[in-house]
């Protein structure tokens, strides 16, 4: 890199979009935050205008000044030809790249090695690097189509069984009054009152994946339906990584590849434990956001 010349690297998930603009000795120099711009969620044009808008800000930084920005890498949820179609659209920002939103924890988890990731935040995948650098993606199918250990899969499961609690069909459990009081609809609310609310909210994934913490405060605390729904939830995700990794890595003992656990609930302590208990990979907490992985991949571009 010219001392003159930057880059920018960005994370764009459903949730929010992070961005950095790092200088030539690879010192982070400034940083933007903006919404979520996976374009099946917020929108193509949404999606287009809160990146386009970060992009341009972190350009017209005075860091910058008379330099220019030589790369951009581009770390996204959602269609890939859609981010790839945006980018050869892009002017003034160098050579422009685009990956998917799972390399940067990747990166994190196995530094650039052959192993794989679990992620779960409000949605879930796994990600795998090959012996021979390819770069494998399962699940991350969204909200609508369950993404197990995910804050939404979580959530849907704790007001599944809230509502049959309520309505008499499973005894009663700390889920239930739990799931209840999210909805603030008050001490009496019932079943129907309760299914209306997720069914009329105008963001109900996320109001769904909201639940997480609550669950996961739960399950620390011992209670035994809480708990048996994160692991339940978050087992199903370690069984696609497993399948995941006996087909990539046919001759290799699973216990022997790197295997992080990204993002808050995978690295919540219950799920640690109770993950590891069942699992056949070699489990490690990452440390780090994903935003770091990017700033170490942009470092290697």
């Amino acid at each position: 890199m010219d001392r003159n010349s930057y880059r920018i690297g960005v994370d764009g998930g459903g949730t929010k979009t992070e961005c950095i603009l790092v200088a030539s000795n690879g010192e982070i120099v400034a940083r933007h935050l903006a919404p979520g711009c996976n374009p099946n969620v917020a929108g193509a044009e949404q999606a287009r205008l809160i990146i386009t808008d970060a992009l341009c800000a972190l350009r017209a930084h005075p860091a910058v000044g008379s330099g220019v920005i030589e790369a951009v890498l581009l770390c996204m949820s959602g269609s890939r030809l859609y981010w790839q179609e945006f980018a050869a659209s892009l002017d003034d920002f160098g050579r422009v790249q685009t990956v998917d939103d799972s390399l940067p924890v990747l990166e994190l988890a196995t530094h650039g090695a052959p192993g794989l990731v679990l992620h779960a935040g409000t949605g879930s995948f796994v990600a795998a690097r090959g012996s021979d650098g390819a770069v494998h993606y399962a699940g991350g199918l969204g909200w609508r189509f369950n993404d197990p250990g995910s804050g939404y899969d979580l959530g849907r499961r704790a007001i599944t069984r809230a509502l049959l609690e309520l309505q008499g069909w499973r005894p009663d459990s700390r889920l239930g009054p739990t799931v209840r009081d999210h909805t603030k609809l008050g001490p009496t609310a019932d079943a129907n009152a309760i299914t209306r609310y997720f069914y009329q909210h105008t963001d109900p994934n996320r109001a769904i994946a909201a639940l997480a913490p609550a669950i996961l405060r739960l399950a620390s605390e011992g209670d035994i339906q809480a708990h048996e729904l994160v692991i339940e939830s978050a087992g199903e995700l370690l069984a696609l990584a497993a399948r995941v990794a006996t087909r990539i890595f046919p001759d290799r003992p699973l216990d022997t590849l790197p295997a992080g656990l990204s993002g808050p609930i995978l690295t919540h302590p219950v799920v640690i434990a109770g993950l590891a208990a069942r699992s056949p990979l070699s489990l490690t907490p990452v440390t780090g956001t994903p935003i770091e992985g990017v700033h170490r991949l942009l470092l290697r571009i």
